[in-house]
């Protein structure tokens, strides 16, 4: 890794190098990390079971696009995004179109349609999960708020936990607690989507 110092020793200190690095991504750098995590998803998606998603609207320089939300729908999956409530465990509402989002609170887009609680992340059969960077164990490190740690419990055993990073922010060991839901795969634009020892 050339950008990121693996000796970074607490999660602060992560997140903070983690969100300089992202800073520095070039706008077509983006936007091609974003093409190639479309393409590996959908590729993967191909050969599985999946008929429910949760996904994400990307903000703040996190990788993906919200393009890749209709290339979803359109592979016949029924997508699901959160919506922030407070402190609480994350709600969902189904995507329906670019037309279903509005504004929310932290500069994020939610759904606006019918809120369907917190339980609904149990209906997924594969959870694409936002995060600043993923470990070679499966920790992930998010932003701070809290909001998937309560979420990802509620999620089916068996359904897929696919951490969406860069390339750079798959790194070999983060800071974990025994808490933390850890991922099983990552989803990386040069590596696609690997699976991860659990």
């Amino acid at each position: 890794m050339s950008s990121l110092d693996e000796s970074l020793a607490t999660k602060s200190e992560w997140r903070r190098a983690l969100l300089q690095a992202r800073r520095n991504v070039a706008e077509d750098a983006r936007s091609s990390e974003a093409t190639a995590l479309e393409e590996a998803l959908l590729r993967w998606l191909d050969g599985q079971q999946v008929r429910t998603v949760t996904a994400y609207v990307p903000v703040g320089g996190e990788p993906g696009s919200p393009g890749t939300l209709d290339a979803l729908r359109d592979a016949g999956l029924r997508v699901l995004l959160p919506v922030v409530v407070r402190n609480g465990p994350l709600e969902w509402a189904e995507f329906t179109g670019p037309d279903s989002l509005r504004p929310a609170g932290f500069g994020l887009l939610e759904p606006a349609g019918e809120r369907l609680g917190p339980a609904a992340i149990g209906e997924a059969d594969a959870l694409l999960v936002p995060a600043l960077g993923v470990d070679h164990r499966g920790v992930r490190l998010g932003r701070g708020a809290g909001h998937y740690d309560r979420s990802l419990p509620m999620a089916a055993p068996d359904a897929p936990r696919i951490g969406v990073v860069r390339d750079q922010e798959f790194v070999a060991e983060l800071p974990g607690e025994a808490h933390d839901v850890r991922m099983t795969s990552v989803l990386t634009p040069g590596r696609g989507i690997v699976a991860l020892p659990m």
